[in-house]
Order: C-alpha cells, then structure tokens, then sequence
C-alpha cells in the first residue's frame, strides 16, 4: 500500500528495526534509519507522495494530533507495534498543556532535525538521600510531580496518575541544528522546545514491539488535569498539513 517512495521508507524501516535487538543496537538502528529518511530531498519526495493520498491517510490521520507538548504530530508510516514514523513540526512559543513537562518515552526513539533547531534537556531522579533534604529550602535539584502517564482504555486519551513528589537533576543540555540527530533509551527522562523564531521540524521514529505501558511525567508548573483528550486530525485537515510541510521544505 503506497507508491514509490512510501514502499522504499517502509522496506528500509522493516529492514533495520524488525530484527530482536537490545535496546542500544535499536537505538543506533533507528538514528540510523531516521537520519537516512530525513535527508531533505529523500523526506520531500515520501510527503509530497503521501499528501497525494498514498500510504494509509485515514489510518495515519486517526493517529495525528497536536501533541500536549505543543508541536504538530504527523504520522507518516504506520509499521505497528515494531516501529512508527512520524514527522514533527514545532511551532515557537506554541506551548501546550505539558509544554514544561520532563518525560520518558515507551520505546527507544531517534528523531533527526529536519529544518529549525531544537534545544533539550537531560535529567535524572534524585534517589533518596541524594540532594540533600528534599523539604529544605535550596537543596540541590528540583521538586516537582510525579505522574505515571498511560493511555485510555477505550480512547488515545492521555491518563495522568499522580505518583507523589520528585526530585530531579539536570544533567545534559544541548542544541540539535538542522543535520542532527539523536537517539534515546526509553527510560530517558528529557524536554525538549522550538529553539528558533521560525517553525522546527523533525522526523521522529518510535520503535520497540515491547513497549512500557506508561511513561514518567514530571511537572513543576503545577498539577495536571486527570486526563488530556487526544482531537486526531480529519483526513482533508491531515492531508493539508502534509502539504503545507511540503511547502516548508521546498522554501527554506
């Protein structure tokens, strides 16, 4: 199902990631597939041929939305639970509900920075006793909340479980221009923004057929909602995205 371009993304993703890998050789893999794929001209062609209705529009549009972080998620291949291409657009200063927010992820991932720039932030949890007393005034880290993340049973809701209070350490902060890339473990806690005053785009790869089943949410901007309802994009609505981003990457 697709034309030219999406069975080429297809075979090349089934190729790298369908094998059972540990976590780091998966992770390479992805960095790897995502960097392959996300080459300017490479990506162009595959979504101006999906924007002509190729691949799966309806099944790729049901799993489209804006994300609680604030950036636009494509799905532009769907391989099932062994792995998912998506490509990302993040607009400056378009904070969403959990835009502060400090996450993991399911699986491990790779995402390659197509057009824009891209700053993140590493963390780690402070265990007990580190970090001095978690309640004294300037003790080193960061207080915030801790939620267990998982999705609906009958929806892609978002479900937000409060897990109590956290202490957090930074311990990486980096900037990931236009050519760039990165892979992470799935228990990698991080946050990452548009670090440009025009539109980033990024061509993210979610991968890993055993996937946790809920992520870590830390927030020190205050509680969050119960739940956070998933809107996926109308099939018209996605297609038009696809096409603006097709624009984008002929202009820039």
């Amino acid at each position: 199902m697709g034309g030219r371009q999406v069975l080429a993304a297809r075979r090349l993703l089934a190729g790298a990631l369908d094998g059972e890998l540990p976590e780091h050789e998966l992770a390479a893999a992805a960095r790897s597939a995502v960097t392959e794929l996300g080459a300017p001209d490479r990506l162009l062609e595959l979504i101006s041929e999906l924007s002509s209705g190729e691949g799966d529009p309806e099944g790729c549009a049901r799993l489209s939305y804006r994300h609680v972080l604030g950036f636009d998620k494509l799905l532009l291949i769907d391989g099932g639970p062994r792995h998912m291409l998506r490509a990302h657009v993040w607009h400056p200063g378009a904070g969403g509900i959990g835009a502060e927010d400090i996450h993991n992820h399911r699986s491990p991932l790779a995402s390659y920075v197509v057009r824009g720039r891209l700053a993140m932030e590493l963390y780690e949890v402070e265990k007990d006793g580190e970090g001095g007393d978690a309640d004294r005034v300037g003790a080193e880290g960061i207080p915030a909340a801790r939620y267990e993340e998982s999705l609906a049973e009958r929806s892609a809701d978002w479900v937000l479980r409060p897990a109590g209070p956290a202490r957090l350490r930074l311990t990486h902060t980096g900037q990931y221009a236009a050519g760039s890339s990165y892979a992470l473990p799935a228990h990698t806690l991080h946050r990452a923004w548009c670090d440009t005053d025009a539109p980033t785009v990024t061509l993210f790869l979610e991968t890993g057929a055993e996937r946790r089943r809920h992520t870590d949410v830390f927030t020190a901007a205050g509680p969050h909602p119960g739940a956070v309802a998933k809107v996926p994009l109308e099939v018209q609505d996605y297609l038009d995205a696809l096409r603006e981003l097709a624009e984008r990457l002929r202009t820039w």
